[in-house]
């Protein structure tokens, strides 16, 4: 069986503090990596990176603000050293409504965090892995991206475009050691669940063939290989967590 060795490699994972983050933040330390969790929640960051122990750290990180993800990456290369892999975990659900009835400012939140984040940290670290000649990062979407859920146009809409900036990433870096793929997650039971109605979530396991949720150390398994350097020839593709929901 082959072994994921992440030796020597530090590792970023936004919204590491908690759910799939945190489970990914844990698989990459255990293969070796110096893991940086970034979470809005600075001290829940600091509980969960003590409790892997180990090169693990964590730092508070808004990614909706460009400096601030240029002060956490500051912080984290001056503590663990150039970073080499990147997870973009962080993400809200939103409320759950019809477009009709969605609130204008919670659109707005559920689009700057969900997919202006993951433009930020892209952003911010993409020229150091091309300075350096290397680089993975897996950008965590959703299966709402490919099919769209009803009653969460905003969570739909923010993932769909997640995965199209993975797919153009992946094309622009694609001459260089740098690997850029999503991953397109059913839902798993996190934190997340506190953001929706028992209606949607009754709705996404109905639509589940497996005909149970997503155990984040299964995304966690899947996301570890994606940033691993077995990963040399894929990028700008989007790997299938759905438990058989995908169409496509």
């Amino acid at each position: 069986m082959t072994q994921i060795d992440l030796a020597g490699q530090v590792a970023v994972v936004t919204g590491g503090a908690q759910g799939i983050g945190l489970a990914v933040a844990k698989a990459l330390a255990e293969a070796g990596a110096k893991t940086a969790l970034w979470d809005m929640d600075g001290p829940l960051a600091d509980k969960a990176a003590a409790e892997l122990g180990g090169d693990a750290a964590g730092f508070a990180a808004d990614v909706t603000d460009e400096d601030a993800v240029a002060a956490a990456l500051a912080d984290t290369e001056k503590a663990l050293g150039p970073v080499s892999i990147l997870v973009n975990s962080a993400g809200i659900a939103g409320p759950n409504a019809t477009v009709a009835d969605y609130d204008p400012a919670a659109w707005r939140q559920v689009i700057d965090i969900n997919l202006n984040g993951t433009f930020y940290v892209n952003k911010a670290l993409v020229p150091g892995m091309v300075e350096r000649g290397y680089g993975r990062i897996c950008n965590i979407a959703s299966i709402a991206g490919k099919e769209g859920n009803p009653n969460a146009s905003a969570y739909s809409a923010s993932k769909a475009a997640v995965i199209a900036l993975t797919k153009s990433l992946g094309k622009e870096l694609a001459d260089h050691d740098i690997a850029v793929n999503c991953v397109t997650p059913a839902a798993a039971k996190t934190r997340i669940f506190d953001q929706m109605k028992q209606e949607h979530i009754d709705y996404m396991l109905s639509k589940i063939p497996r005909n149970r949720f997503l155990q984040v150390d299964e995304a966690a398994d899947m996301i570890a290989w994606i940033v691993s350097p077995q990963n040399s020839f894929t990028t700008g593709a989007v790997f299938d967590l759905s438990g058989g929901r995908a169409t496509y």
